[in-house]
């Protein structure tokens, strides 16, 4: 049976457009010699809609959309698409994140969504109403077994915790399922891309059952979702794996032998496709055209700006250099070189004078209210502050969306300026730590075959240029350092004293534990981040601001 797996990339909230999308990419299916086609979860509202279901006028919306959609796909042509149905039910919570079978202008089939998540960035039962039956249908004679994203992760024997009791893909199979159909809204992340395939290959290879899995591709707010839809053998094979990062229209053999070989994509390579993609359709879905960013000469805004060029188009970037007599010859000179390697519009606006005027006119008033401290910053963030207005004024002006490009170990030591460098309406590389930034960097290099990113920007010591011969490891451990601890403290949720036991110096381990306490009250009003990793700061790691706790 040759099968449709329609990557789509839906826009949240954009029901008609989702609808055409979804018809036109049926239409092509067909075309190609699928007998059916399945489409993502929630493929006609967007994922996620957040807040938007408690709207009753979206619901509506939805509703009368999905009558709409099911009355013009192709008649003979059955269609899988995931949409959010609304049923009566005794707890009173109406909502199911569903799928319907549509053939022939009606819905034939209704199956809900079984295992709700609520961890990290997804609160589905905030929503939703659990389906409770598992859902088969047959379809030109086979029977297939429907699963919704979640539904196909608690699956026994699995090297990873279960997070529920049930297991709908072995209900699946006990009521007769010849294939397991996966429908799925899967956000990327460098560990999931991995481990995602991995678990579809063993359901297959441990009920010896062809299962297809189709994924949304996209940026919807934070979320980079990546596709990478794929059919697998009953032996676990890969026989069939759309393209990441792109829309795609797979129609495979579901019975079909063969192997196609595996991702080699590094994971640099991976992070560079999903910011590109993230900041694309971040923009674009936002109602904007264009983006402006602050260029200092560092590698921070040199990435952002790459991948900005690379999402929109040269001309649809404007970077601003805004130097003050702090910043070296060599930072300007690394910046213009890097506008001309991209060919990316480019203003500089010395602010050296507005500079000034803070110090004459608010150095004497800050006096008044008593001696400064050792380490008084007031100025240096002043530089940002200034930074900040003339950039938000850029973006007033063109109506343009303003790029932030601090990265996540400044996020998470709290080295950055609130009002100043930590503005901008998305964080691009804001869940990259700096040594991941500087990867990633030379990725865009090594895919130019040329320093579009000029060498003297990646080996230079990183500084924020607020003082004379300032450097970051002024204020903070070297970087390979801090990430080190970073990624164990932040993502993997290690404490203080597991971390000193793996080697690590106890004095420096209990300076950047305190540097992530302390500094929480900022990451609360920071734009969000492009998530990559699995615990970015945003809404996957929700932690008091105020409190106690230092372990």
């Amino acid at each position: 049976m040759r099968l449709g797996l329609c990557q789509i990339n839906p826009t949240v909230g954009d029901l008609e457009g989702n609808v055409g999308r979804i018809i036109d990419a049926a239409r092509e299916a067909r075309s190609r010699g699928a007998e059916w086609a399945i489409f993502p979860e929630l493929a006609l509202c967007g994922y996620p809609p957040k807040d938007l279901l408690e709207r009753t006028g979206f619901i509506d919306s939805v509703k009368r959309q999905t009558l709409r959609l099911a009355s013009l796909l192709p008649k003979g042509f059955p269609v899988l698409v995931g949409f959010v149905d609304q049923q009566e039910c005794e707890s009173g919570r109406r909502l199911y994140n569903a799928v319907a079978l549509i053939e022939d202008g009606g819905i034939r089939e209704r199956i809900y969504k079984r295992l709700l998540p609520t961890y990290d960035v997804f609160d589905e039962d905030r929503y939703f109403e659990k389906g409770d039956t598992a859902g088969v249908v047959e379809v030109k004679g086979v029977k297939f077994g429907i699963t919704i994203c979640e539904d196909a992760w608690n699956d026994a024997g699995k090297s990873f915790r279960r997070h529920y009791h049930e297991n709908p893909v072995r209900d699946c199979i006990d009521k007769g399922a010849d294939v397991i159909i996966n429908v799925a809204a899967s956000p990327f992340t460098l560990t999931k891309r991995v481990e995602r395939e991995r678990l579809l290959s063993d359901i297959a290879k441990h009920y010896k059952r062809p299962l297809a899995f189709v994924n949304q591709v996209g940026g919807n707010d934070n979320l980079v979702f990546d596709g990478n839809s794929s059919v697998f053998s009953a032996d676990g094979e890969v026989s069939a794996r759309a393209k990441a990062f792109e829309e795609q229209i797979l129609v495979s053999d579901l019975f079909a032998a063969g192997a196609v070989a595996a991702d080699r994509e590094t994971d640099a390579s991976a992070v560079l496709d999903a910011l590109v993609l993230g900041t694309r359709d971040y923009v674009h879905k936002c109602g904007f055209t264009s983006v402006a960013l602050g260029l200092s000469g560092g590698v921070d805004s040199a990435l952002v700006a790459c991948i900005a060029a690379r999402a929109l188009g040269p001309d649809r970037v404007l970077a601003v250099a805004l130097p003050t007599r702090y910043s070296s010859e060599a930072s300007v000179r690394d910046a213009e070189a890097l506008v001309s390697a991209l060919n990316i519009r480019y203003l500089k606006i010395t602010i050296d004078q507005i500079f000034q005027s803070y110090l004459d006119e608010l150095g004497p008033a800050l006096d008044m209210l008593g001696r400064a401290p050792a380490k008084d910053v007031t100025f240096e963030n002043v530089q940002s502050r200034i930074r900040c207005a003339t950039l938000m004024s850029i973006s007033n002006r063109l109506g343009c969306l303003l790029l932030n490009t601090g990265n996540k170990s400044e996020t998470a030591s709290g080295y950055c300026t609130l009002y100043g460098d930590a503005i901008g309406a998305i964080a691009v590389i804001g869940d990259l730590t700096k040594t991941a930034v500087y990867r990633v960097a030379r990725e865009v290099n090594r895919r130019a075959d040329r320093c579009v990113i000029p060498e003297s920007i990646l080996t230079k010591a990183p500084s924020a240029e607020l003082r004379p011969n300032q450097t970051d490891q002024d204020s903070l451990p070297p970087y390979h350092l801090l990430d080190a601890i970073l990624e164990k403290f932040v993502e993997q949720g290690r404490s203080i004293r597991e971390i000193i036991d793996l080697g690590f110096d106890a004095a420096t381990v209990k300076n950047v534990a305190s540097l992530v306490y302390q500094n929480e009250y900022k990451r609360g009003q920071m734009p969000p981040a492009l998530i990559v990793t699995d615990k970015a700061f945003g809404p996957g790691r929700r932690f008091p601001i105020a409190h106690r706790y230092r372990d």
